[in-house]
């Protein structure tokens, strides 16, 4: 049997808390072997001061997955043209790694915009899609195509962008997130001045 993979997208800018438990409850839960957290490059039509360097955030995940066999640090994007669109990148993948079996992981939030991403239609019929819930962003599973289910997995509210502001603010958020990121982002001084 294949290789059951999920992917699980995004700028971790920083990894927190609520990535890392959500991808955990994804693979002692929902029948995932292994995620793969995809970092993406700096979008090439944002301000590059918005964004941590790629190589940076990169790093962060790696520390925060270290000792957690089942989940893997992916700079597969890094190599692809940019912007990176998502049916592009599992395209390249499922080339890439023909003995894995993808499953795309989005919030409930992305789902409601899913129509309008770069062939979506294509992603829904090629790849297994496992939405979790987000606050204020409810899905009605009847209307669910077959290869696309809802995990339960718990609530974290927490987002990148509060870790930021909090760390720029000069409060201490340690619980936030995984002490090896807290530590390296102390040393370095991530985010300090936005």
């Amino acid at each position: 049997m294949n290789q059951r993979t999920g992917i699980f997208s995004g700028s971790f800018d920083p990894i927190h808390i609520g990535h890392l438990a959500l991808a955990n409850y994804l693979c002692e839960f929902a029948g995932l072997d292994e995620l793969w957290f995809m970092v993406s490059p700096q979008n090439p039509l944002k301000d590059e001061a918005d964004l941590l360097e790629d190589r940076k955030r990169l790093e962060l995940v790696e520390l925060a997955i270290a000792h957690y066999p089942k989940f893997l640090a992916s700079d597969f994007e890094f190599r692809l043209p940019r912007p990176s669109y998502t049916a592009h990148t599992l395209n390249k993948l499922r080339e890439s790694f023909p003995e894995q079996e993808f499953y795309l992981i989005i919030g409930s939030d992305n789902w409601n915009l899913f129509p309008f991403w770069k062939n979506s239609e294509q992603i829904i019929a090629t790849t297994p899609i496992l939405i979790y819930p987000r606050p204020g962003f409810p899905i009605d599973e009847k209307q669910l195509p077959k290869t696309v289910r809802v995990v339960q997995a718990p609530l974290l509210d927490v987002s990148s962008t509060f870790i930021r502001q909090a760390i720029a603010m000069g409060k201490d958020i340690r619980y936030f997130l995984h002490p090896a990121v807290y530590k390296k982002i102390k040393q370095e001084n991530f985010y300090s001045i936005l």
